[in-house]
């Protein structure tokens, strides 16, 4: 029994780790699907593809998270196999039926599954592991690459354009970023030429990384959106968002003028 238990609280602090490495991540500029992918590869130990590996190593924040990281996955991953050998030695001891350890374990571990996947408290604890981040440590880091934050939600976001999403295939004029309160602010074709400030003409195409300046919860959403009915009303969405945005703007603006 209590293999059991400290089998399922070290799967608990896992999942707990890894999640606290995925909101510092996007601290430094990464997006939320890719910091999960990479906290994950990191604290497992599988490692992860050339190209998203150069931009966590030439990263110093980055790759300084990544290296406790794997230190907690070593250690992390040891004492599970130690629990889950002494948990099967153990069955039948003390009296408790097998069937009913491996029935415990089983849930025990399903219900980890479903808390970990509940949208809600990931951005519960997201929003609270953000805030102890910005007041106990300085993660963010201040140049104008990937400096994040920058207020009322806007930041600075980088991120590889797979096949088949919204942005893919597509021209700067086409996908009308502005409308959205996005601006593109430089884009490394997969050849690894690099566009500053590129123009209406410029074509999107797939393992291109963007590099993205706007709203926090849309550019977030930029990585997942797909070429389909469902990511034009996304688009269709932030435009009418933006819209209202900029109508709250311009009417502070002119009360402003007016009592001033």
């Amino acid at each position: 029994m209590l293999a059991i238990l400290t089998l399922l609280i070290i799967v608990m602090l896992s999942g707990i780790v890894t999640r606290i490495a995925t909101v510092a991540l996007v601290h430094t500029g990464l997006s939320r699907e890719s910091a999960r992918f990479q906290a994950r590869s990191a604290y497992s130990g599988v490692g992860f593809t050339t190209s998203e590996s150069e931009s966590i190593v030439g990263h110093p924040v980055r790759r300084q998270i990544m290296m406790w990281l794997m230190l907690c996955g070593n250690a992390g991953i040891v004492t599970v196999i130690a629990s889950l050998v002494v948990t099967f030695l153990g069955l039948g001891a003390g009296g408790i039926s097998p069937f009913f350890s491996l029935f415990l374990l089983a849930g025990g571990l399903i219900s980890l599954w479903f808390i970990a996947s509940s949208k809600l408290i990931d951005r519960w604890m997201s929003h609270w592991i953000s805030r102890a981040l910005e007041r106990w440590t300085d993660i963010d880091v201040r140049d104008y690459a990937t400096l994040l934050h920058l207020g009322d939600d806007h930041r600075i976001l980088e991120f590889a354009v797979k096949p088949h999403t919204w942005m893919c295939g597509r021209s700067l004029e086409e996908l009308s970023l502005n409308d959205e309160g996005v601006i593109m602010i430089g884009l490394r074709h997969a050849d690894s030429t690099y566009v500053g400030a590129p123009n209406g003409a410029t074509r999107i195409e797939p393992g291109d990384r963007v590099i993205l300046y706007g709203p926090g919860t849309t550019l977030e959403e930029f990585d997942t959106r797909r070429r389909d009915a469902p990511g034009e009303n996304a688009h269709a969405v932030a435009v009418a968002e933006q819209g209202r945005l900029r109508q709250e703007q311009d009417a502070r603006v002119q009360t402003e003028e007016t009592s001033s």
